[in-house]
């Protein structure tokens, strides 16, 4: 590679907005603080914005899933023509020194990349392979592919474990957590517009939970934990996906205890200043959560509904037991509820850790010099 500014193409199509989604666009927009040149092929090019990244439009089709797997493979041979050829476009504009690929059909597609893709391959695992990727036949399948890459960028501990019972090598795999490029500071003037927003005064009880919205999640046990509680209480889900619907019909009863936005994206400091608990609602499979690092760098208290993903991260006290039982939940809440200092201990607690384990320039650099393969 010449002194040229280095190029990363990062590939990820999408059906909602996620930690994933806005985590990669964080990444590549601190790379580009750092001199990069950087490029998103998206199907959603407003994940953007006000950002440095430049988006370009590309169509690959859904995620691959046991819902949509017959239209995946059909569509495959499709799809990796339009990526290898989008990709040739991009490196005539521009050399490509890295292509970044996310999600598992782009992944799967590497071998019949790689004459098309110049310099590095590198995979980005957001959270642990499921089981059935650690298993044959499916494991063969990744662990093929993954050798025409160069590198796995691991968002945990637990995800770069996951990724080498799948069969690929411990010395390809590197733990990197997400860079969060949010700054995050007490907005008191933003806590006031929001909770007035909501119906709430200072006197109500806000429980804020930023999540992406799909089945997995169990944003479904909170609005249940929220129905069992007395007085004056408001549950804010922020996010986007495919449970959204399901999840407004279960909170209809409910009435304005819970209101619905669809991102906190450009206002993160003011609606988690409103929050006075965040809660988190894992699925079966976590990585680095990037919402649960929002509110702890935030200086949150943050409760979870079970264990996944907040291993490490939170007190076994914040994390309802057992896990993801509506009564359980509502108890643990109602304890911080009634403890407002409570709050504020754990609180100062997680902003003190998060900023020691997620300063964002030394993950940036650690990301610059796997995404180039240089040696420490």
């Amino acid at each position: 590679m010449t002194d040229r500014a280095p190029r990363i193409v990062s590939v990820m199509t999408t059906q909602s907005h996620g930690g994933a989604e806005y985590a990669n666009v964080d990444l590549l927009d601190a790379l580009a603080g750092r001199g990069w040149q950087t490029t998103l092929l998206t199907n959603m090019p407003e994940l953007t914005d006000g950002t440095r990244v430049q988006a370009r439009w590309i169509d690959l089709g859904p995620k691959l899933s046991r819902r949509d797997a017959v239209r995946v493979v059909a569509g495959f041979p499709r799809w990796t023509r339009r990526l290898r050829h989008a990709l040739r476009e991009e490196h005539a504009r521009a050399p490509i020194d890295v292509t970044l690929l996310h999600f598992k059909k782009e992944q799967l597609m590497t071998p019949l990349l790689r004459r098309a893709v110049p310099g590095r391959v590198v995979w980005a695992e957001w959270g642990p392979l499921p089981m059935p990727m650690r298993r044959p036949p499916i494991r063969q399948l990744y662990a093929g592919a993954a050798a025409a890459a160069d590198h796995v960028l691991a968002v945990s501990d637990d995800t770069a474990a996951s990724i080498v019972e799948a069969g690929v090598p411990p010395e390809r795999v590197s733990v990197l957590p997400p860079v969060v490029s949010a700054d995050l500071a007490f907005d008191a003037a933003g806590r006031a517009r929001m909770r007035t927003e909501w119906g709430a005064t200072e006197a109500t009880f806000v429980i804020g939970c930023v999540s992406r919205l799909s089945a997995g999640k169990r944003i479904d046990v909170l609005i249940d934990a929220v129905a069992q509680m007395d007085g004056d209480v408001r549950l804010v889900i922020a996010g986007s996906g495919e449970n959204d619907a399901a999840l407004r019909r279960q909170a209809a009863p409910l009435g304005d205890r819970v209101r619905f936005m669809p991102t906190v994206r450009g206002r993160v400091s003011e609606v988690l200043s409103a929050f006075d608990v965040q809660v988190f609602a894992p699925q079966p499979q976590e990585g680095m959560p990037r919402s649960l690092m929002l509110g702890m760098l935030m200086g949150l208290s943050v409760l979870a509904t079970g264990p996944e993903g907040a291993a490490g991260l939170l007190d076994a006290a914040a994390v309802a037991h057992p896990a993801h039982d509506p009564a359980a939940v509502a108890a643990l809440l109602a304890r911080h509820r009634a403890d407002p200092s409570l709050c504020r201990r754990e609180g100062d607690a997680l902003k003190t850790m998060a900023n020691e384990r997620f300063d964002p320039g030394r993950i940036t650099a650690e990301a610059e010099r796997v995404l180039l393969g240089r040696a420490r």
